[in-house]
């Protein structure tokens, strides 16, 4: 294959980017997405310029880090993570755009790298359960039913790669931060920090600089794991249920 690539290129956050060309060819249908920058980083650094800056880790679509728009949609035409989008996806010959995420909470670093410790920081803010420090408790010590258990786990899938993030015309991170009070609030262990966790990680989340969701649902469509639009809904239950019962104290 023979692609045209339209590449976003900014040295640091307080410079000027702009979208530069590159041809590469010798692309195999079978090369990941990521595989094929490789090849195009490789080409450049035997040229003597300087590679494509992009975020990347376990290539296996697990950990969130391979953040990239393509074409205008977060993560590429299909739904998945970029490590794991195949080349398949593309014919010979196509011009393909590749831009970081674009969202006032996400800083440039460098050309498609992004700051996103903003979404750290909502986690921190609450994204815990209290745990006893002695010996492991028994396994079935504490009973699940398992449509809670379904539930969490399916919340749980979150990666934090924040296409939601991307995809929101708003730049909301309401997707993500109902998806991480959501896996611990249904947990009879999460419990302890119900009330506490839903209003400090929302107020960290408005603190960061989001945008306010309109339930336009791009995040849920764009979410490589699927988590589901009424994650939000199921967020915002808790947090008028947190905040009325800390107005009657």
């Amino acid at each position: 294959m023979k692609l045209t690539l339209r590449v976003w290129r900014q040295r640091d956050a307080d410079a000027e980017g702009a979208m530069s060309t590159y041809e590469v060819d010798g692309i195999s249908p079978d090369m990941s997405f990521l595989e094929m920058l490789d090849t195009l980083n490789e080409e450049l650094i035997l040229k003597g310029d300087d590679p494509v800056a992009f975020d990347h880790d376990c290539r296996e679509g697990i950990c969130g880090a391979c953040s990239l728009v393509i074409n205008g949609d977060a993560h590429g035409p299909e739904r998945t993570t970029t490590c794991q989008l195949h080349m398949r996806s593309f014919r010979d010959g196509d011009t393909i755009d590749v831009e970081p995420w674009r969202a006032s909470a996400f800083p440039v670093i460098k050309d498609l790298v992004v700051d996103r410790s903003a979404l750290d920081r909502i986690i921190q803010a609450g994204g815990y359960i209290t745990a006893p420090t002695g010996a492991a408790p028994e396994a079935h010590a504490t009973p699940v039913p398992k449509p809670d258990a379904d539930l969490a786990f399916e919340h749980a899938e979150c990666i934090g790669c924040g296409a939601c993030v991307a995809a929101c015309p708003n730049g909301a991170a309401m997707l993500f931060t109902s998806a991480k009070i959501n896996h611990l609030n249904v947990l009879p262990q999460g419990a302890p920090e119900r009330e506490t966790r839903v209003l400090d990680m929302v107020a960290q989340m408005d603190e960061e600089g989001f945008g306010g969701c309109t339930l336009a649902g791009e995040c849920a469509t764009a979410c490589p794991k699927g988590i589901p639009l009424f994650s939000i809904t199921g967020m915002n239950k808790e947090w008028l249920r947190a905040t009325r019962k800390a107005a009657k104290r």
